[in-house]
């Protein structure tokens, strides 16, 4: 921790030397952020609980008693967060700028409390175009119209969150404008036999493809958009004792709408999603073994699992917020038919038929401070006796009630 200490202030004393020798801008800001919260029972999360996704499915001993129904409590300041923009001189005729921004949550469990990157990225803007080039949002995460929940999850499953390392071209035509995004994979991956790594879409060799129209204005902002992913998930097989090199591959296509209306008292937000394997946005998703192929290589064929979310939130605005988030997502099986009900099934979360959130929260706000207050309930169907539309016909429903109490304060 001393050395991390060391480093940021190495680094950011290098930047300011700098910035007084090149006439360049450079602002700092950040929160500070702890959050207080208690589950009612065992739930799937990240970092000790601080991200819940949702709640554990039952899990019975020998006298029948669910053993994940019992509830848990813990305080965490993970989310506590250091930004850093740069301004320059212009560059190819555009306006320049360069965010370093990083926090304490770490990749996992094993390095937690560790600073580690969030975003670095380089903007050009001309007058109507930007490039932005490095490591932010992934595009299904609109930064004009997500969840504003306490929680750190911003109302994951149903909200899309990740942040891949991209080349992102925006376009404006007036209030309109038209986004293209390619995209790697690095702290938020695709999951296959060889669990959750980056290789099943660097060894695709195309990028995850996204295409988005968006309009904004001061009160209304709406778009409509679509992304493309083929993973591979294995280069070889192995049957008896042969090894054979196989050609295998899973496509997805996803598509979301969104709309966001701010008027002066309040701000409302809607989205759908649909998408096929999307566990690397921490979706409900993944995809399943179609058929053997060839029997003599052991190549298989593969289908993604599809699904459907809606979302929607409604806050007022001013020094005192109350808000409610409310969404759903749905399982909607398997694109193609298995050949077999037992094949192979890789994701996220996809044992799970459906699941719903409402979230009401009241918070306050007093110069740079923040108090705030949330009551997070998730409900999850679990499903089990899947046939080969990857539909269940036995189901279990559990939930999780979160209170979570948060304060920040911001610099």
């Amino acid at each position: 921790m001393k050395r991390i200490v060391i480093y940021i202030f190495i680094l950011t004393s290098s930047i300011a030397i700098f910035a007084q020798d090149a006439k360049v801008g450079i602002k700092f800001s950040g929160f500070i952020k702890n959050d207080f919260f208690m589950d009612s029972r065992q739930t799937v999360t990240a970092r000790e609980g601080h991200f819940l996704l949702w709640p554990s499915a039952p899990e019975n001993d020998a006298n029948g008693n669910d053993i994940n129904a019992r509830s848990s409590v813990n305080l965490l300041s993970l989310q506590s967060r250091l930004k850093v923009a740069i301004t320059g001189p212009d560059a190819f005729g555009a306006k320049t700028l360069g965010v370093v921004e990083g926090d304490f949550f770490a990749q996992s469990n094993d390095n937690i409390n560790l600073f580690r990157m969030r975003h670095a990225f380089i903007k050009l803007n001309w007058e109507k175009a930007e490039l932005l080039t490095g490591q932010y949002w992934n595009p299904l995460f609109v930064t004009d119209c997500f969840p504003g929940t306490v929680s750190f999850n911003t109302g994951t499953p149903l909200q899309s969150f990740a942040r891949n390392p991209q080349i992102r071209f925006t376009y404006a035509m007036g209030a309109l404008k038209i986004v293209a995004a390619h995209l790697a994979q690095r702290d938020y991956t695709s999951r296959g036999p060889d669990g959750i790594n980056s290789s099943y879409l660097r060894n695709s060799s195309l990028p995850d493809v996204h295409l988005q129209l968006q309009y904004g204005s001061d009160k209304i902002k709406a778009g409509a958009g679509a992304a493309y992913k083929i993973i591979v998930p294995r280069l070889k097989s192995t049957v008896g004792e042969n090894i054979y090199q196989v050609n295998e591959k899973v496509a997805g296509l996803s598509a979301l709408a969104y709309a966001k209306i701010t008027t002066k008292p309040v701000t409302i937000k809607l989205e759908a999603r649909y998408g096929e394997n999307l566990a690397d946005v921490l979706a409900i998703s993944g995809f399943a073994v179609k058929e053997v192929l060839n029997s003599t290589t052991g190549q298989l064929s593969y289908t993604p699992l599809k699904s459907m979310t809606y979302w929607g939130e409604i806050h007022t605005n001013g020094k005192v917020q109350l808000g409610l988030f409310a969404g759903y997502t749905s399982n909607l099986g398997a694109k193609e038919s298995m050949s077999d009900k037992s094949n192979a099934v890789y994701g996220l979360g996809t044992n799970i038929s459906n699941l719903w959130r409402i979230s009401p929260r009241l918070i306050f706000n007093s110069g740079k401070t923040r108090l705030a207050f949330e009551l997070e309930t998730t409900t999850a169907t679990y499903g089990s006796d899947f046939d080969v539309n990857y539909k269940a016909s036995s189901f279990s429903t559990v939930t999780n009630i979160r209170g979570l109490i948060a304060m920040y304060y911001f610099f």
